[in-house]
């Protein structure tokens, strides 16, 4: 009987935890420019403020937390992907970039502005576990890259997926579609404004990028 209260207060707890990221992300999506109180977080997700600040201690935490989500659901296709019997193309990675960074709204402006926090407001005990758990999800997929395409030597499957994810946030943040999708840090220059060398269509560009990164890593292995 013990066991399982404990297990139904368990449950309880992850779904408060996912309710409390499901209304930060909709109060995101929603105003982009402004960046929402713990207190619009509480009455959006139907809990006492107190109960917020319980699973988070500041913006900054639940922040990282909603962009941490959405990084384990790239991870988490990737994983089932490089497991299946199916074979593996470097189109099915980039398929999966797309569909779990590109096209949801909310996945690189955040990462964007995570990017800024970690060395800012985000406390250094939680940046530090955050790039812990990364590295555990980096090395599981680079292992499962590794296996995919023999070709590649241990450990270039970590760095493969590292240089990728510096590609994917480094050529949002320099487009000028990223000009007015700075979540609530905007911005005195808009779009229009930008210079030529910016203005480029970012999935293309991300795409060309990708490609000659994957490729060119892949067959000079070979």
């Amino acid at each position: 009987m013990v066991i399982r209260q404990r297990a139904i207060q368990a449950e309880d707890k992850q779904e408060r935890h996912h309710a409390i990221l499901d209304a930060a992300a909709r109060l995101l999506l929603r105003s982009p420019a402004r960046t929402a109180s713990m207190a619009d977080v509480a009455d959006e997700a139907g809990l006492a403020k107190g109960t917020v600040y319980l699973y988070f201690p500041g913006k900054e935490e639940l922040l990282l937390a909603v962009h941490e989500r959405n990084i384990e659901g790239f991870f988490r296709a990737l994983a089932a992907r490089l497991a299946g019997d199916a074979p593996v193309a470097v189109a099915d990675i980039l398929a999966l970039t797309h569909e779990h960074m590109v096209k949801p709204p909310l996945f690189l402006p955040l990462a964007a502005r995570c990017f800024g926090m970690m060395g800012q407001s985000v406390p250094a005990e939680v940046a530090l576990a955050f790039k812990q758990r990364m590295a555990e999800r980096l090395l599981a997929a680079g292992a499962g890259l590794e296996k995919r395409f023999p070709e590649l030597p241990p450990g270039q499957g970590v760095a493969l997926l590292r240089h990728s994810y510096a590609l994917i946030i480094g050529l949002w943040q320099m487009s000028a579609e990223s000009a007015g999708h700075h979540l609530g840090c905007p911005t005195t220059t808009g779009p229009g404004e930008m210079p030529p060398v910016f203005a480029y269509a970012y999935a293309g560009e991300l795409d060309r990028g990708l490609l000659a990164l994957w490729n060119g890593t892949i067959g000079a292995a070979r």
